[in-house]
């Protein structure tokens, strides 16, 4: 299989479509792919600037994590007491150690919704999770457009031409998404108090400050 078979656009989308499908690429929780797929084809060449795919990437992924973010804070209301109850340990435990994760799970290729949703579940600073996913979108940006723009797309060819058949990437895709959703949920339903009482009891202090 081609790496074209597996692309659904093309960069004659140039700039303005790139920031389109980028965003809501990113808005589709844990489903980034097509938009890292288009930034690497298009950092081939010198068609266009890579700097400003860097940067056109990593701005409109980080609004649309934004978005997401704000919408799951917004969630909190149709939660019942007794969820919030047992979240609170957690939640304290991701305003603390909230923008390293926001950063980390920026920068790396993870599904970063994972992160992102229970941030946006526990209130935290909404500043710095964005301060802290642009920084790591940056990063990650940079570390595609110029690997396609040195090497070209010899570092996924290898893993594209094993694929026989496109139709499983994208149920592997769908599947993928649906496990990580199923996460998400069961996050909702731990007793925190207890998995985290002994490994970080200070979670358990009743301490608001973030």
């Amino acid at each position: 299989m081609q790496f074209s078979d597996l692309l659904p656009f093309t960069p004659e989308v140039g700039y303005l479509g790139l920031s389109i499908i980028s965003f809501f690429g990113s808005l589709i929780p844990f489903v980034p792919l097509p938009s890292f797929l288009l930034l690497a084809t298009m950092a081939v060449g010198d068609k266009f600037d890579i700097h400003a795919l860097a940067l056109l990437s990593a701005i409109t992924s980080t609004v649309a994590k934004q978005i997401i973010f704000y919408a799951s804070s917004s969630g909190r209301r149709i939660i019942n007491e007794s969820t919030r109850k047992r979240m609170k340990p957690f939640e304290r435990l991701v305003k603390r150690y909230g923008a390293a994760a926001a950063f980390i799970a920026a920068a790396t290729p993870i599904p970063d919704d994972i992160v992102y949703i229970p941030l946006g579940l526990a209130k935290y600073n909404p500043k710095r999770f964005f301060l802290a996913t642009f920084a790591g979108k940056i990063i990650l940006s940079y570390v595609i457009v110029l690997l396609s723009s040195f090497f070209g797309l010899s570092y996924v060819e290898p893993v594209v031409e094993s694929v026989h058949d496109s139709s499983i990437v994208y149920i592997g895709i769908a599947v993928f998404a649906g496990l990580m959703t199923v996460i998400v949920i069961l996050m909702l339903k731990l007793n925190w108090e207890k998995i985290l009482g002994h490994v970080a009891p200070w979670t358990l202090k009743d301490d608001e400050k973030s």
